[in-house]
């Protein structure tokens, strides 16, 4: 079972997701691992500590005076054994608390003194979640390399309004519990990642791009970085945070986006070219806004982009090289075309029209050897599995 011996600590506060905890706990048992139980006051209005006592078959701790506590030191006592603590649900207040560093209960103070990792999942109404002070401590907690998100997740929500905030499911927050327990197979590999789309001005307010998302990039990112790399992700224009523990660098254009990757590139063990980088620019940005023709056709003369990839497997003691291939259509064909024409080791293809902004994606691999289906599911479960393949890929460190 992958979780068998490992120590956590699932921290329960008080939100009607409370009752997900239940069957998180049931899950984490069931895959091995030995589970305490803290829960805040308001959590016990929602679950009651008898049924998580019950599941894990261990007493569930509420109380910072708890006199069970050797010293009365249970903050330091209940957490000092564990190897990573789980909130979930969090709550607003919760995340509030956590990226004050406040302490005025049980569950408070053992985040506060934790020595191991911390993995929250946000549970609560969209507007809660889509506040401006709830983004702001979430930006925060983010900034912490030991704390990582499981979640929040959009659907229905028990006040009946539809949105971000709802609490991951525990199976996917139990697969985010075994990714912090992957072999860390890129340990001591610096692993570089482009994300994202480009935009390349007209004029100062209209540019070409297209519909990428940069969340398969921002996960292959994430995955790298759980599995022990040093990430430097280079990112277009996109609204997503940055997965814990990876060094970012925002870019707008190709041109930007090539000036970066020439400078990171010699310094990287793996190179894997996720961003959909715009293939052509305008010869000739208008330093004016384009006005109106009165019908008459306009014309816009394109030049090529640098091909990043390309260029970057054409380095002296080139990194490893990962390219991205989305197809409308021929995707063996076209991934294939494009390993050679690349002269690269990898291709991850997929079909633009499934994969573009959607939470999910189908992907194969294309080597010399042929392809390696990595079949459909959520994006980082995705990337995982590509990482892992990398990683496989990779020359034995000595």
């Amino acid at each position: 079972m992958p979780l068998t011996g490992k120590r956590l600590l699932l921290g329960v506060t008080g939100g009607i997701a409370a009752y997900k905890a239940a069957e998180l706990a049931r899950l984490l048992v069931k895959r091995g691992a030995d589970v305490r139980v803290a829960m805040t006051e308001a959590a016990t209005r929602f679950i009651t500590p008898v049924t998580m006592q019950a599941l894990t078959g261990q007493p569930v701790w509420t109380d910072l005076w708890d006199p069970r506590v050797s010293d009365a030191m249970g903050q330091i006592e209940l957490s000092r054994d564990r190897e990573l603590i789980v909130i979930a649900p969090a709550t607003a207040d919760f995340m509030a608390k956590l990226a004050y560093g406040l302490a005025d209960d049980l569950l408070s103070s053992l985040c506060l003194a934790r020595r191991c990792p911390l993995i929250i999942a946000p549970a609560m109404n969209v507007e809660m979640w889509q506040n401006t002070a709830t983004q702001r401590n979430a930006a925060r907690l983010r900034e912490d390399a030991s704390i990582a998100f499981a979640g929040p997740a959009a659907g229905d929500q028990a006040c009946g309004e539809v949105g971000y905030g709802r609490m991951s499911e525990p199976a996917d927050i139990a697969a985010e519990i075994e990714a912090q327990f992957a072999p860390k197979k890129l340990s001591g590999k610096r692993v570089l990642v482009t994300a994202g789309p480009t935009e390349e001005p007209v004029d100062p307010v209209r540019v070409i791009t297209n519909t990428s998302s940069g969340k398969m990039g921002y996960a292959v990112a994430r995955a790298a970085q759980e599995a022990g790399a040093k990430v430097t992700l280079i990112s277009g224009p996109v609204a997503l945070a940055t997965p814990a523990g990876v060094e970012r660098f925002n870019v707008r254009t190709a041109d930007e986006m090539f000036a970066a990757v020439k400078k990171a590139a010699p310094k990287s063990d793996v190179f894997i070219s996720v961003a959909a980088v715009a293939d052509y620019r305008p010869k000739e940005r208008s330093p004016r806004k384009l006005k109106k023709m009165n019908g008459r056709p306009v014309t816009l003369e394109l030049i090529q982009n640098a091909d990043i990839l390309a260029y970057v497997a054409g380095m002296k003691n080139a990194p490893f090289c990962v390219g991205f291939a989305a197809e409308s259509e021929d995707l063996a064909k076209n991934a294939a075309e494009k390993l050679k024409k690349k002269n690269i080791p990898l291709i991850a293809a997929n079909l633009a029209q499934d994969a573009f902004g959607a939470e999910d994606n189908a992907i194969k691999l294309y080597d010399r050897r042929g392809a390696h289906d990595l079949g459909r599911g959520p994006k980082i479960e995705l990337a995982r599995k590509l990482i892992a393949h990398v990683a496989g890929k990779l020359p034995k460190s000595k």
